[in-house]
This record gives C-alpha cells, sequence and structure tokens, in this order.
C-alpha cells in the first residue's frame, strides 16, 4: 500500500515523539499536530504502530494520550529483570528479592485501584508507612494460607494456584530487611526497600513520589493503563486472590 509523503513524514514524528516522551498527549504543548495527525488519519495510525511492532513495542490510546508500550522482552527500550533487579533490589540479590520487588508493586495498584465502578481507582493518596504494613500483612496471610496448603492431607494443589506467589521466601527475604527509624533511605531496611521501589515506579511517570511527606500519589498515565488496559472484574479478583484474599 503507498502512503503519501505527508503521512509517512509525521509517522516518524509520532514515533520519536514517543520514543523521547513515551506518550503524546492533546494536551503537550507544540505538538497537537502530531496528536491529530495520529487520532484524524488511520494511514499515520498505521504506520506508527508498524513501526513500533518493528522496535518491540506497541502502541496504546487511553483517552486522549497515546502510549509507546515496549513488549515485556524488549531490553533495549524496556527493563530486563537483571535490569529491574538492579534498580529495586540490594546487590547480589536473588530471585526471591526480585518477587517481593513485584509483591510490593503489585500490592500497591492493589490499594489504590479496586476494579469497581465507573471508575477502578479507589484512593488518592498513600502513606509510606501505611504501605509498608499493608506489605507486611499481606506477605503473612499468603505465608498462613500457604502453610494451610501444605498440611491438606491430600498434598495436591488445585489449577488456581499452580502459580500461586512463594510465600514463603518472599517473608524471608521481607523479615531480612532491617527495622530501623523513619528516613532511611538504604535497600537493607524495609522503609528503604519500599521507598526505592517508590522512587523507581515515580521515575517512570506511574507514581507521584514525594520523600519528605512518606506521600504516594498515582499519576493520570499509570491511572489510564489501570482502567483501560489492565483491571477487569477477573484480573483483580486474581491480584487479590494472589495477595491472600477474597474479594467480593
Amino acid at each position: 500500500m503507498a502512503y503519501e509523503a505527508e503521512m509517512i513524514t509525521y509517522s516518524q514524528k509520532i514515533f520519536y515523539y514517543l520514543l523521547c516522551h513515551g506518550a503524546l498527549s492533546d494536551l503537550d504543548a507544540g505538538v497537537n499536530d502530531l496528536y491529530r495527525a495520529y487520532v484524524e488519519h488511520e494511514e499515520v495510525m498505521n504506520l506508527v504502530k508498524n513501526q513500533a511492532e518493528i522496535a518491540d513495542c506497541k502502541i496504546e490510546r487511553y483517552g486522549t494520550t497515546i502510549y509507546l508500550m515496549p513488549d515485556i522482552d524488549n531490553k533495549y527500550l524496556g527493563f530486563t529483570k537483571a535490569d529491574l533487579k538492579k534498580e529495586l533490589c540490594k546487590p547480589n540479590a536473588t530471585d526471591r528479592d526480585y518477587y517481593l520487588a513485584q509483591f510490593v508493586i503489585l500490592t500497591l495498584l492493589a490499594e489504590f485501584y479496586d476494579g469497581q465502578g465507573s471508575t477502578s481507582k479507589s484512593r488518592e493518596f498513600l502513606k509510606l508507612g501505611e504501605l509498608q504494613n499493608i506489605v507486611s500483612e499481606r506477605l503473612k496471610a499468603g505465608l498462613a494460607l500457604e502453610q494451610e496448603r501444605e498440611q491438606d492431607g491430600t498434598n495436591l494443589y488445585t489449577e488456581m494456584y499452580e502459580t500461586v506467589l512463594d510465600y514463603k521466601s518472599m517473608s524471608e527475604a521481607y523479615e531480612a530487611l532491617k527495622s530501623v527509624e523513619a528516613g532511611s533511605r538504604s535497600k537493607y531496611t524495609k522503609e528503604g526497600y519500599v521507598s526505592i521501589i517508590c522512587s523507581f515506579l515515580d521515575r517512570q511517570g506511574l507514581i507521584i513520589f514525594i520523600p519528605e511527606d512518606e506521600m504516594i500519589k498515582t499519576t493520570a498515565k499509570l491511572d489510564n493503563i489501570m482502567e483501560y488496559k489492565i483491571l477487569n472484574k477477573e484480573n483483580y479478583a486474581r491480584i487479590m486472590e494472589t495477595l491472600g484474599e477474597t474479594h467480593e
């Protein structure tokens, strides 16, 4: 299929803008022509999506914002498991440290979004200390459930529990972190560990983390991704089950 030179130029400008900024909104200053070209011309949209596919990415439009989303195995535009270990965990981290970090993130998401009603968002802010306490509580709940299954006389796991998280290992990793006075930012303390994860999410534009106030808020980017892409009733129930809770 032949495309006009103007359409090709627009698609290249849009893709480059997305590479630099990660998103293109109708409110972004000075680039409204790029946004309109994408939403008003199917040829431009298809060209941008084709370029993204070649770069192992996807283009998603949620509301009035267009996002560039690297595929999970994209090691150039995204994060590999090794990259995330380096960003989120202490040196020489093991898999249990890595999965604990994912659990903290999952817990944060479950606290902000409940998957119900016209919007999935259920609260506007979360304090760092509260997040620490919730992580601890849910690890204990998950460990208790895990031990209950192990004591089952049949010792059989149903299909729904085949991929359940290893709460024992994650609990050991979390309890191995020191408990110190507020304000620590070391990866070797509970507060520091959770704080570093929040700082990473802040750099990705997913949350607003204010360390001096220990305040966590979500961004429009995360709200859009959660509401349009990730959370529905089925997914939310799965998340809560993973966290060791039953949600009605």
